[in-house]
């Protein structure tokens, strides 16, 4: 059955980061949607300090709104689970399936420096260093093809660390149907292990695991459809 599937991409990144997505989603007959947030991709020129985690929310809240997108695929990617979460919540008539990709899975009242505190401070020394409001991106995980790397350097841009500082006000934890996908080629730190962990013992998720690192849109993009493909079809 086709499905449309709203991708809530990861920080420093935009739409144009799921482009080896495209082709798949479009060979299997399902719709896929790409926005990028306000400050980054090609609305990087809109960058301003006062752009924090609920200005990205109502980036996809309007692209629903605007685009009449229905019986939604939500997939939140990295820092996009804390952006999917609040979209899950505020338009709960339109998601039908939350699909989390290696990405921070935030409860009611937390940032995501709340749920990856060893970076806090490191984060924020880095905003203080450059112009104040943003932080440059993190390193790109050892196995990205050097192609891959290149491209992905070329586009990247700096994130306001308003939306990593940002606490998620939420009404209640999601009630559609959950799955979490881990990337198991791990960077040392393991940021995603917890929620790993916390999908695969806690009631209601459905848990996946993908061979690749961080980013499998990027580097795995094949394996990455196959899988979203099983999860939606049972």
């Amino acid at each position: 059955m086709a499905a449309t599937f709203l991708v809530c991409h990861g920080a420093w990144s935009a739409g144009w980061a799921w482009k080896k997505m495209h082709p798949p989603m479009q060979a299997a007959g399902h719709r896929l949607a790409t926005p990028s947030y306000t400050g980054l991709g090609e609305r990087a020129h809109l960058a301003n300090p006062s752009i924090d985690l609920d200005t990205h929310i109502e980036d996809i809240l309007n692209v629903i709104k605007y685009e009449d997108l229905r019986d939604i695929v939500l997939l939140g990617h990295s820092y996009g689970g804390m952006v999917a979460t609040g979209v899950a919540d505020r338009a709960r008539d339109r998601v039908a399936r939350l699909i989390y990709i290696d990405a921070f899975v935030p409860r009611d009242g937390q940032s995501l420096l709340d749920l990856n505190a060893p970076a806090r401070e490191r984060m924020r020394e880095l905003a203080r260093a450059g112009d104040g409001y943003r932080v440059p991106p993190n390193p790109t995980p050892p196995d990205t093809p050097p192609a891959d790397l290149a491209w992905l350097t070329e586009r990247r841009v700096d994130m306001p660390i308003k939306c990593f500082e940002t606490k998620l006000e939420l009404s209640c934890e999601p009630t559609m149907p959950r799955s979490y996908i881990y990337a198991t080629r791990i960077t040392p730190a393991d940021t995603f292990g917890p929620f790993a962990a916390r999908a695969k013992t806690e009631p209601g998720w459905r848990y996946y695991e993908i061979d690749a690192s961080h980013s499998p849109n990027v580097t795995a993009p094949e394996a990455l459809m196959k899988l979203l493909e099983k999860i939606v079809s049972t």
